[in-house]
């Protein structure tokens, strides 16, 4: 009888630890193109990164892509921390911001996916559609400026922030007439209906807007920018952007932190690829590639033209 038991009980533990394995495979189940990931996505990317998703997923159909629109200080903050492995900005990690993974021997798989552009608009109303770029710096410096009255952000700690204070060398920006929101949306909004100020947004927000946008960015005018130097005002479509006319251009990047090569290696490559570059072609920014074309010649035409 004791050995039955001592038998029995045996048994049911190599049961037990079969079963675990078993259901620990099938959950560990993510490949480059299966499985299930959250992407962090700087919010004044969303639109074009939305898109990309829509299409991945109608390819793939083992494919989940959860996206989580933050802004990029805190983006910048999850990754650091290791709380997320995935992120679309339009920057790197520096090396403290990484320390984490550097400390698992995690190198970043770094993937350029297109060139995108700063937006800067005004009221419809507005006569004068054209900006010097030195007159944001003057103004968000705190110098005297009357040629608008106030520039607005999407957010505080957002991508266009962090880069129009690095263009005017400024750790703060000033708290009279500088205002910030939530989204490029409430940006647009408050510029349609407030004259005299300047909106700072990102480019495809404006190039592919929502149903409910499409009536108020009819409400703004995009301004053409130059610096002092350049001789030309340039507006933020694609062949300035992608000859960096246009002065104020950033490029946007996927920074992969996974240990193995999961579902975000795939999603990335994806989007660098032929299909993701004909989609940023669509929407208005520089792809990093231009798609190839395929031109197909009719017979018909041919015969008819040889005659």
């Amino acid at each position: 009888m004791k050995n039955k038991i001592i038998l029995f009980s045996i048994v049911s533990i190599f049961a037990i630890a079969f079963a675990c394995n078993k259901k620990s495979k099938n959950e560990d189940t993510e490949t480059i193109l299966k499985g299930k990931v959250t992407v962090l996505v700087d919010e004044t990317l969303l639109p074009i990164i939305e898109d990309q998703v829509e299409v991945f997923q109608s390819q793939y159909d083992g494919a989940t892509i959860n996206l989580v629109g933050k802004s990029e200080s805190e983006i910048v903050q999850l990754l650091s921390k290791n709380k997320n492995q995935l992120a679309i900005l339009s920057r790197e990690l520096t090396k403290s911001e990484g320390e984490i993974f550097e400390i698992k021997k995690i190198r970043p798989k770094v993937t350029l996916l297109a060139t995108d552009g700063i937006a800067l608009i005004s009221h419809r109303n507005n006569n004068d559609t054209l900006i010097n770029v030195e007159d944001i710096v003057d103004f968000v410096q705190g110098k005297n400026n009357n040629k608008f009255k106030g520039i607005v952000f999407d957010n505080p700690n957002s991508s266009t922030v962090r880069y129009i204070k690095e263009l005017a060398k400024i750790d703060k920006l000033p708290v009279d007439k500088v205002f910030s929101f939530k989204t490029n949306n409430e940006v647009i909004k408050f510029v349609s209906n407030n004259e005299g100020m300047i909106g700072v947004v990102g480019v495809n927000w404006l190039t592919q807007p929502s149903p409910e946008m499409g009536k108020i960015i009819t409400d703004v005018k995009v301004l053409s920018v130059k610096f002092s130097k350049d001789k030309n005002f340039v507006k933020p479509s694609q062949d300035p952007i992608a000859s960096r006319l246009y002065p104020l251009t950033r490029e946007i990047k996927m920074l992969n932190y996974q240990p193995n090569a999961g579902l975000g290696m795939g999603f990335a490559s994806f989007m660098a690829g032929e299909i993701g570059q004909r989609i940023i072609l669509k929407s208005g920014l520089v792809p990093v590639r231009i798609p190839s074309r395929n031109i197909v010649i009719r017979k018909g035409i041919e015969n008819k033209n040889n005659k």
